[in-house]
């Protein structure tokens, strides 16, 4: 059984319920996934879409 590491993002708000500091972030199957812990919600996004995105110190890039 593999453990995903999952973080908490700070300071990011639930594109469903706006909830504050409820996103995680975690891989699943190599694709970055958010996940809200207070409704459920969820995004994947692939790796060379985030790669193709993101610059600097950013994790991820997902769209509200």
């Amino acid at each position: 059984m593999v453990k995903i590491k999952k973080r908490f993002v700070a300071g990011a708000k639930c594109p469903k319920c706006q909830a504050l500091d409820s996103i995680i972030l975690f891989k699943e199957h190599d694709v970055e996934t958010i996940e809200c812990v207070e409704c459920g919600y969820r995004e994947q996004q692939p790796e060379a879409e985030v790669a193709s995105k993101a610059s600097g110190d950013v994790i991820g890039v997902f769209k509200q």
